[in-house]
């Protein structure tokens, strides 16, 4: 093995590989057992892909610099009237454009 995958190594990303199957499997368990859905845990679990959008872009948008702000600016206003592969592509190209001119 060579520096970067020592024994130990490889015996951390398998048990983080093992503890991430066991909470997600676990989680499909647990829903898939209760006959009724709370409507607390169903709120919870729709407001996740908003959680998980907000913790990703947020950093970026407020370390970025102003090409990237720009684009992520363009890239909301394209999203709510496009779907998400032409969102992402005309974001690509401002964020291109605005590092060529800025």
């Amino acid at each position: 093995m060579s520096g970067l995958f020592t024994p130990y190594m490889v015996l951390l990303i398998l048990a983080s590989a093992a503890a991430t199957y066991l909470t997600r499997i676990g989680g499909y368990f647990l829903v898939k057992r209760l006959k009724v859905m709370p409507p607390r845990l169903e709120a919870a679990l729709n407001a996740v892909p908003a959680a998980v959008l907000t913790t990703l872009v947020a950093p970026a948008f407020f370390s970025g610099g102003t090409d990237v702000k720009i684009a992520m600016l363009v890239a909301l206003v394209v999203g709510l009237r496009l779907p998400p592969i032409p969102m992402l592509v005309i974001g690509w190209a401002a964020v291109m454009l605005a590092r060529q001119t800025l």
